[in-house]
């Protein structure tokens, strides 16, 4: 049973990362480095912590580029 619950949890944390790949693909950043994409996610992860509205405007343009199917 256990074994089962590991393969389950190995398959769903696979499923995300693939997700979360696609979103770099999406927002058209598929070539560029791995640590300007790092540090671009980092930047936004400690900007989100203070600032509200650039949530809020982010998250705008992200539900408009998934309405209009952008690639």
């Amino acid at each position: 049973m256990a074994r089962a619950t590991t393969i389950v949890a190995r398959r769903k944390d696979t499923r995300e990362k693939i997700e979360l790949g696609g979103l770099i693909v999406k927002a058209g950043l598929r070539y560029e480095t791995r640590a300007l994409l790092l540090g671009a996610l980092i930047d936004i992860g400690q900007r989100l912590k203070v600032d509200d509205g650039e949530r809020n405007r982010l998250t705008k343009i992200g539900a408009e580029a998934f309405r209009h199917g952008r690639d």
